[in-house]
């Protein structure tokens, strides 16, 4: 849905995103929610804005945007010190935007189980259509905390600075809003599954605003859908490499 290059310049670093044009909303809300984070002190890419001020660029191509590269390595999740950064700055992260708001941002959508590109194998629907079944049992029994989310959350997405110690993400995707264990959800995915990512979660719960009673119960089924999204997407657009990593990562959870 979007590809993203780092870039140095002689006028400093910048991170350049290409966005699906039908994505240009949700990412200008997310670079309004970046703004949104950096005047609560929190470390975030700062939007690089067209001289009449505009945050996009409609292209052949999508939308793109730019952004000044906060100083520092990228994030590893393979390291137990760094999930703990991860967790925590996406919990930090969770809790400053629960006041934001932006037209561009999109509600959370499941789905629809009846699509035809679901056809695209021959488990492909049956694996939609039961983690919808179960996400919507979810959201009308459960009492979930619902947000801004990052869209995608990847331990890369988020950077330190060694000498500072501070800590931020590049960006915030192409926001939306929902159930914010959805967006853990997909940093679990990021790390490889429940098995590799303790110390983001404990991380997440002490900084961010889900309780450890709502992970609990809503990460397991939240994560199945995560999977299964990216199985209807890669249908969607015929990729064969999503649909092989979902469909192994689908086989390998409980359940």
């Amino acid at each position: 849905m979007s590809r993203g290059w780092e870039i140095t310049a002689a006028s400093g670093a910048y991170i350049a995103r290409l966005a699906e044009a039908g994505a240009r909303q949700p990412m200008e809300a997310g670079l309004m929610a970046a703004e949104h984070l950096r005047g609560r002190r929190i470390d975030a890419g700062e939007p690089v804005r067209t001289l009449a001020g505009a945050l996009t660029v409609e292209t052949e191509q999508g939308a793109f945007a730019v952004s000044r590269r906060l100083p520092g390595r990228h994030l590893d999740g393979r390291d137990p010190v760094d999930q703990q950064w991860w967790g925590e700055r996406l919990g930090v992260v969770h809790k400053a935007l629960q006041g934001f708001r932006h037209p561009g941002l999109r509600p959370w959508q499941l789905p629809d189980p009846d699509a035809a590109h679901l056809d695209a194998e021959p488990w492909v629907r049956a694996a939609v259509s039961s983690a919808v079944s179960a996400a919507t049992r979810l959201t009308v029994t459960d009492q979930l905390t619902y947000g801004v989310l990052h869209g995608d959350p990847a331990a890369d997405a988020f950077v330190l600075d060694p000498e500072t110690g501070r800590s931020g993400p590049l960006h915030c995707g192409a926001c939306g809003t929902g159930p914010l264990v959805y967006d853990i959800a997909a940093a679990v995915a990021h790390a490889g599954g429940p098995d590799h990512c303790a110390e983001m979660l404990d991380g997440y719960l002490a900084a961010g605003p889900v309780r450890a009673d709502e992970l609990d119960a809503a990460l397991p089924v939240l994560l199945r859908l995560r999977w299964a999204m990216q199985a209807d997407r890669a249908a969607r657009w015929e990729c064969a490499e999503g649909l092989g990593a979902a469909k192994e990562a689908l086989e390998s959870m409980p359940g």
